[in-house]
């Protein structure tokens, strides 16, 4: 049975998240909308695959949860709007959004300034090392599923013969390969 948990988790992330959308499509609709609107993906269906491939792995319903709502932290809504930490660990429990913490890059220094990128992913790769298997699992599965929609933009992008894109293409593949070296796979065909 599906258990409480997971179900709130559902129905929080897929409200916190409606009307957002993933920054790319990486396979032809399967149907169309009236006039030129273009159909785009829910950002529901990326936490619904990465929460799948966490539980395919084998984690418990909190792991699955956090991974419903990995984003929820780090994402502004429709509306703009930031969803506290209290909100979120009133709905699913403490457990779950420290994992959910765990996974979300910092976005303000203590003083509550912006960080710059650079310092967001390094203190987000820092923080990985130490935080618990279960965040580890929940990033690994993100970056899969997001891993994926990066093999599909090459793939997308290769009928493109702008000079421009050949170096932006050849650095993608270079941080491919590197994270093959990284993990001891060979992806090739």
């Amino acid at each position: 049975m599906f258990s409480p948990l997971l179900d709130a988790a559902a129905e929080l992330a897929a409200e916190w998240h409606d009307g957002t959308y993933r920054k790319g499509r990486w396979r032809a609709p399967v149907f169309s909308l009236d006039g030129d609107a273009p159909v785009r993906t829910p950002m529901m269906a990326h936490l619904t695959t990465v929460a799948l491939l966490v539980m395919r792995a084998g984690f418990d319903d909190e792991t699955v949860a956090a991974a419903l709502l990995h984003d929820s932290i780090e994402d502004e809504n429709r509306a703009g709007a930031r969803l506290r930490t209290e909100v979120l660990r009133e709905a699913v429990g403490e457990r779950v959004t420290n994992l959910v913490l765990d996974v979300s890059e910092p976005k303000q220094d203590a003083a509550g300034r912006s960080l710059p990128w650079q310092a967001r992913k390094d203190a987000y790769i820092a923080h990985l090392r130490t935080a618990p298997v279960e965040a580890a699992a929940v990033s690994l599965a993100d970056k899969l599923h997001n891993l994926w929609t990066v093999n599909e933009t090459l793939a997308a992008t290769e009928h493109h013969t702008d000079a421009r894109l050949d170096a932006l293409r050849a650095d993608v593949r270079a941080q491919l390969a590197r994270f093959e070296r990284l993990t001891g796979l060979n992806f090739e065909d």
